[in-house]
């Protein structure tokens, strides 16, 4: 009988990048295995709002993390299953940087590999200490990039043995067939809106583009944090510069948060996807990953994650903050059809796709579990 996964994270209706990550990979790891279980983190009434997949496996427990002590309840939850995958990001647990989660991993009786969305190049004292306790209380670690890996061996003190690279999946988007190329150029970002995104220096790359001016989607909710904290300020502010660049025309603004199936059709539909972010920290984007997986071509500023994957691969990368170099970058590709041809021939294929990344997960526990034996189990203090 195949293994039993407890999964640890935000989860749907929760809308948020590490939730659609979390119900891919456990949608995938729960074929043919309807055991499966997730303990979900919520922080205060959060209802969200994105439909859980059929396949997906159920919620077992719900650690509200505005309360405390609620990492008791979630470990024994956990417990209930043969190995526990735990996704670690800032301001998803509570405690000094988030170190409420340790307790919990030394709790677990089970093997757990533990996921690291996030590894900050200069940490605080504090969450320097926190991720190497995390590591070291760990039986695997799973980043999804070299770069992460790397920043991880030689910035932190940890066992380099304990770390898999395994990729962010993408979904198959052959399903919905792309619209083509029309006569006006279609440009796409998507994805949770608030400062640091980098909306605004797309917006001065349009404004360099020639008529016919292409059409830029901006589709994604604000993200919840920005939203209750500074309300709708950073589009209203994009919306305005639009206006003063005289681009509000070429604009659309899509304030959803997208279904696979409509993400599917507006991702086909783009000619390219530009990803303007301010960040240079940034090892891991899901959005990377699907613009990729679905063969389309990428122009990125230089955060890490887009230089380890479109460096010899599908896109072009630019400086950050540099609309010109941008709008240079998007003006090649839609202008030098072999080249767009050329990046997009380089996608990654099936090895990114969530039916491959899954497998690699269950390796690892398949290895962990091997090398398990009763009486080891039954020493791991709770």
């Amino acid at each position: 009988m195949p293994a039993s996964y407890g999964f640890l994270s935000t989860y749907p209706p929760t809308q948020c990048g590490l939730a659609t990550f979390n119900a891919a990979l456990a949608t995938h790891l729960n074929v043919g295995h309807l055991g499966n279980g997730v303990v979900r983190l919520v922080a205060g009434d959060d209802q969200g709002g994105l439909a859980v997949d059929k396949t997906a496996p159920r919620v077992a427990h719900t650690w509200h993390t505005d309360q405390p002590g609620g990492w008791t309840a979630a470990a024994n939850a956990l417990n209930r299953f043969d190995v526990v995958i735990v996704q670690h990001e800032y301001g998803i647990y509570p405690g000094d940087a988030g170190d409420e989660v340790l307790p919990l991993l030394r709790a677990l009786k089970k093997p757990k590999i533990v996921v690291l969305h996030t590894v900050l190049a200069a940490p605080d004292p504090r969450q320097r200490v926190v991720l190497e306790r995390i590591v070291a209380t760990a039986d695997a670690v799973v980043t999804m990039t070299d770069t992460a890996r790397r920043r991880l061996t030689e910035r932190y003190q940890v066992d380099p043995r304990k770390i898999s690279v395994i990729p962010h999946g993408a979904n198959s988007h052959t399903s919905t067939a792309s619209t083509g190329r029309g006569a006006v150029p279609h440009l796409l970002t998507w994805g949770l809106l608030g400062p640091g995104k980098g909306i605004e220096w797309a917006l001065r790359a349009l404004a360099e583009l020639a008529e016919p001016r292409p059409v830029y989607t901006v589709a994604g909710r604000t993200h919840p944090k920005v939203l209750e904290h500074h309300g709708d300020v950073y589009r209203e502010g994009l919306k305005k510069l639009a206006a003063d660049l005289g681009v509000a025309d070429a604009v659309r603004w899509e304030d959803v948060y997208l279904d696979q199936d409509a993400l599917s059709r507006l991702i086909r539909s783009a000619d390219v996807v530009v990803l303007p972010y301010d960040s240079t920290e940034q090892v891991t984007s899901g959005v990377l990953i699907e613009a990729v997986g679905a063969g389309v071509p990428v122009v990125a500023t230089e955060f890490p994650h887009a230089v380890e994957l479109l460096a010899d691969g599908p896109g072009l990368l630019v400086p950050h903050q540099d609309p010109v170099a941008m709008a240079a970058a998007v003006r090649r590709l839609l202008a030098e059809p072999d080249t767009t041809s050329r990046l997009t021939g380089l996608a990654g294929g099936p090895t990114l796709r969530w039916p491959a990344v899954a497998a690699r997960y269950q390796a690892l526990a398949g290895k962990l579990l091997a090398a398990r034996t009763p009486a080891a189990a039954a020493s791991v203090p709770a």
